[in-house]
């Protein structure tokens, strides 16, 4: 009589080849972010850099899509932008963009993707509880240090704002930047458990 093994578990590897379904879903979450930018955003303080969804769908591309294909979704959107499309907040587009205070944020935003998505992928691959949380903490990090970063720096370049008075201005986003990145945590880990192989591929040990 002779016993079977059962099959070994399978495990996570990052996906290391582009497919044409890649390339689909980078079209695809760049179309999303420009989407989210033609939403009319909210202008704030006396720069009038607006309050905009663009923020919650950069951190879903980076979450669902991870590093490489969450930065060249967001980067693709930002392209277009500067080469004329009139995608960004407000229906601003074109290479002028950069001379406003809004140039370090349009920057961080393919950024702020790239270390999402590199962060979301090891948490996707190593963790299972309080998966949700510690996707959350990636997001923010990458708001605090990137685009808000980068957002201060554009305002002190550009908006010709000493740090004080660049970091008081950006403060206004916080707020609804924590809303956008619970949005999009919650939705990243419904699609990741709907489609588990989207950001990792599972392959089966060889028994």
């Amino acid at each position: 009589m002779t016993q079977t093994n059962p099959a070994p578990p399978a495990r996570t590897v990052a996906r290391k080849r582009w497919t044409a379904t890649d390339l689909g879903l980078i079209a695809v979450f760049a179309a999303l972010v420009a989407a989210s930018s033609l939403v009319p955003g909210i202008p704030v303080g006396a720069l009038g850099v607006p309050i905009t969804l663009v923020t919650l769908t950069v951190m879903l591309s980076g979450l669902v899509l991870g590093a490489g294909r969450g930065f060249a979704a967001v980067g693709l959107y930002v392209l277009l932008g500067l080469a004329g499309l009139p995608i960004f907040s407000g229906g601003r587009s074109g290479l002028g963009i950069l001379a406003t205070p809004s140039a370090g944020y349009i920057i961080a935003f393919p950024l702020a993707a790239a270390a999402t998505g590199a962060l979301a992928a090891v948490i996707i691959r190593k963790t299972v509880r309080f998966r949700a949380l510690l996707l959350f903490v990636a997001t923010m990090v990458s708001s605090v240090v990137i685009i808000h970063g980068l957002g201060v720096l554009g305002m002190m370049v550009n908006g010709k704002l000493d740090f004080t008075k660049a970091f008081i201005a950006d403060l206004p986003y916080y707020p609804g930047d924590i809303l956008k990145n619970v949005l999009a945590v919650l939705i990243a880990v419904a699609l990741h458990k709907a489609f588990p192989d989207v950001l990792v591929r599972r392959v089966k040990q060889a028994g």
